[in-house]
């Protein structure tokens, strides 16, 4: 047991190295919400522009292109997408940056399918009811449909946001210096591969569990209020 102590001292605490760890759980937070809130944008927009496409003949050129942007996004691994990103469009541009950016185009082509899914959840015939109260489509989107389709996605917006957690782990790959790469980084230091690599695992088990909770509590809630 001491000598397992001694361990965790030598990786962690001499040297400070643990402020690595600390450091790269920042970076890792940052690329997550930063990611999340651009995803979120995108998927709204193109979800908002495929819906009103169904009816706007002249607004399926831009439904094809969005249909296009999901295909490819989609079709291409996150990894290669990261490193197009950082090595041919945003060459000169720092890596934490091109990590949201990348992961942020990445998931909003997630996003799109499900908050349209979650708009399509919502009876059509609130748009009628929107319209006949002299509201636009948009406004009627904006204050009607919109609020009721957050219901249904909130939940799949939580796991995207798992998902997008755990994928920031290859942010490495851009010389960013994110919660995986910190504990390689130790490992490599330290020739130590258990207690880093144990640390960065049992630090994204934990976010996971924690965030699956409130999934599961903001699920419930919104069902007792489903039933009122």
């Amino acid at each position: 047991m001491n000598a397992w102590f001694e361990q965790l001292y030598s990786t962690f605490i001499e040297k400070e190295r643990y402020t690595m760890l600390i450091d790269g759980f920042k970076n890792t937070a940052i690329i997550t919400l930063g990611a999340l809130l651009i995803g979120v944008i995108i998927g709204t927009i193109i979800a908002v522009a495929k819906y009103f496409s169904e009816d706007v003949k002249a607004l399926k050129p831009i439904a094809i292109l969005c249909d296009t942007y999901t295909t490819v996004i989609r079709g291409i691994p996150v990894v290669v997408l990261l490193l197009i990103f950082y090595f041919v469009i945003l060459t000169s541009s720092e890596g934490v940056l091109v990590a949201i950016l990348t992961f942020g185009i990445n998931s909003g082509a997630y996003m799109a399918e499900l908050i349209r899914s979650g708009i399509s959840a919502v009876d059509k015939g609130q748009m009628e009811a929107g319209r006949s109260l002299g509201m636009s489509k948009m406004q009627t989107m904006r204050k009607i449909i919109f609020p009721q389709a957050i219901r249904y996605i909130l939940p799949a917006i939580g796991n995207e946001f798992i998902a997008l957690l755990k994928e920031t782990s290859v942010a490495g790959y851009v010389a960013v210096v994110d919660l995986t790469r910190a504990g390689n980084l130790i490992r490599n230091n330290t020739y130590d591969a258990f207690n880093p690599l144990m640390v960065v695992a049992i630090t994204y088990l934990v976010l996971v569990v924690l965030f699956t909770q409130l999934l599961g509590l903001l699920e419930r809630r919104l069902a007792k209020s489903d039933k009122r």
